[in-house]
């Protein structure tokens, strides 16, 4: 295959594959940058989850109860 656009795509990734071989490696890759985010983003989603459940909980409690309110009806003083 001796087409213009492979002969330049073959000798592009070569050196991009030659330069990513050789260069130093300081600080984490992209791999472990995508691990890193998607265990946070995770962990925030269960947080927001259980939140949310929490609430909601809560939310039925409050309307549970003024539901079944026993005052004695007048809410004045002495009369």
């Amino acid at each position: 295959m001796n087409h213009p656009w492979i002969v330049y795509l073959t000798a592009y990734l070569g050196v991009r594959i030659h330069r990513a071989r050789t260069a130093p490696t300081r600080g984490a890759s992209a791999v472990e940058w995508v691990i890193i985010t998607a265990i946070i983003a995770g962990v925030a989603l269960g947080l927001a989850t259980l939140i949310k459940t929490l609430v909601e909980q809560k939310q039925g409690d409050i309307e549970g109860s003024f539901g079944t309110g026993t005052g004695t009806g007048g809410g004045g003083g002495d009369q």
